[in-house]
């Protein structure tokens, strides 16, 4: 029977506001600022918002298996259409949108091409190795970000000759510019370009806040999750751990079960997306409304859906329970601290402004458990179990090393098979489910393991999304077409 240790009510009320608007990078052209951006120190500056300025984790997390369909709650249409597998009827202006989310993305790849285009320019480029590697990063990862939900996924074992999204290398010099998409396979290939080439410039020592850039160690997990998706474990296993030489992991997660299992819901939010946390790697500003409405959004996480998500404290013996803590605010709208909001007034005296949520894009966590899936397929089976164990050790409420570990037998027990291998991978994704939830990272296991997602509505309809359904890849903007993209099959 599924316990949970801490379970707690609140009572959360916000004001209404405008929402923050987003402009389609493919319809105008960005602003120019070369005049003042004359120095290594600006071109840093510049890089600030080379980075997708928009949240996935709605649409993300509502096609998942996290979320059910409470039968009232928050009407957002980016949540509902999501959740139904429609094409989600948004602007670029309409905050968590996918359409908000592909424009964000090549805002900041503009960005990113206007300071590798003032960098190529200048008389002393070496001077600027660092921004040109952050540079090249940011774009790398924007267009990963592109490829994954606006394109059939990628196969390492296919050709992905499908189409993909378009590779911008170069600054915006007409308002409106043809693009072509391309394949699949050719944007990894950029992609992978784009990271080979910009990882070893990264230097830490040039940032005043290194979290909210592409620091060192956020690049090494950037380059373990590319490679995860490659199914290249030996670069995957490299990259990860270059993330923390010294193996320092378990200092550096987050103290679920330890310092964090006395604080309040206030203290959580307000920590979990600190620059100051240990565990988070990268921090990006969204603008956002997923601070607010997560608990309350109709298609979210129900009681039952934490029973199925938490279910995997059995994997563990001695009776473990997870430590994370559960709170509901109004019936049936559960949730964990995490991601909150903070508003931004227009002015001083203004009581309108804008919602923002501080997303961790990379973090200790899942770094690890790139690792420890990579070993998997790699036969490193005592390696998978230290680090199974690890993640226990900071994760499990009321923690007895000699009690709660994860080994071949109880794993054995959990999944009825004696396929070890499988068993590691099946456990890591079941970790990873409860670790990441309500921030949207579980689709991209789903989308890896070609799991089918099926969603069953208040009503009695049943939505079921297999492998290679069309349902699965984000339509592209209407307004992409003034590029001459075209739409993705429906």
């Amino acid at each position: 029977m599924i316990t949970i240790r801490k379970f707690r009510k609140i009572m959360l009320f916000l004001p209404l506001l405008a929402l923050a608007g987003c402009e389609d990078f493919l319809s105008k052209e960005p602003d120019s600022t070369r005049a003042i951006i004359n120095t290594p120190k600006k071109v840093s500056q510049l890089l600030t918002t080379a980075y997708p300025q928009a949240g996935y984790v709605v649409f993300s997390e509502s096609m998942s298996d996290n979320v059910a369909d409470k039968g009232v709650g928050e009407d957002d249409k980016t949540n509902r259409g999501s959740f139904l597998f429609e094409v989600v009827e948004a602007t670029v202006d309409d905050q968590d949108s996918p359409d908000s989310y592909w424009a964000e993305c090549y805002r900041a790849v503009s960005v990113a091409n206007e300071a590798l285009d003032i960098i190529s320019k200048v008389s002393d480029p070496e001077n600027y190795n660092a921004q040109k590697g952050e540079a090249l990063l940011a774009r790398a990862y924007a267009h990963f970000m592109l490829v994954n939900y606006y394109c059939r996924f990628f196969d390492p074992q296919q050709g992905n000759e499908s189409p993909g999204i378009p590779y911008v290398t170069v600054p915006e010099s007409v308002v409106i510019k043809q693009y072509e998409r391309g394949t699949v396979a050719g944007v990894y290939q950029m992609i992978e370009k784009d990271l080979q080439e910009g990882l070893p410039l990264i230097s830490d020592g040039t940032y005043t806040i290194p979290k909210y850039h592409f620091n060192l160690a956020a690049a090494n997990a950037f380059a373990s999750r590319f490679y995860l998706v490659k199914k290249d474990y030996q670069k995957v296993l490299q990259y990860a751990n270059a993330v923390f030489p010294s193996n320092n992991f378990a200092e550096n997660m987050r103290p679920w079960n330890t310092t964090y299992s006395s604080m309040s819901p206030a203290e959580l939010f307000n920590i979990y997306s600190r620059a100051t946390e240990n565990a988070n790697l990268l921090l990006v500003e969204t603008a956002s409304n997923f601070g607010r409405f997560a608990p309350t959004y109709r298609y979210g996480m129900t009681y039952g859906k934490w029973q199925e998500i938490s279910v995997s404290e059995r994997i563990i013996a001695g009776n473990a329970g997870w430590a994370f803590p559960l709170y509901y605010r109004g019936e049936n709208n559960y949730f964990i601290p995490k991601l909150t909001e903070y508003f931004v007034r227009e002015s001083v005296n203004a009581e309108i402004g804008f919602p923002y949520v501080m997303l961790p894009i990379f973090t200790v966590e899942e770094v690890l458990f790139n690792r420890i899936e990579a070993n998997a397929y790699l036969n490193n089976t005592a390696a998978c179990l230290t680090d199974l164990n690890t993640y226990v050790s900071k994760r499990v409420d009321n923690y007895n090393p000699s009690a709660h570990k994860v080994t071949a037998a109880s794993m054995r027990d959990y999944f009825g098979t004696s396929n070890l291998r499988n068993n590691i991978i099946e456990t890591v994704l079941a970790f990873k489910r409860v670790e990441f939830v309500q921030e949207g990272m579980r689709w991209f296991d789903l989308q890896r393991y070609n799991r089918t997602v099926t969603h069953q509505t208040r009503t009695g309809s049943v939505i079921t999304v297999p492998a290679g359904d069309n349902r699965r890849v984000l339509q592209l903007p209407q307004t992409a077409a003034l590029s001459g993209i075209t739409q993705n099959p429906r």
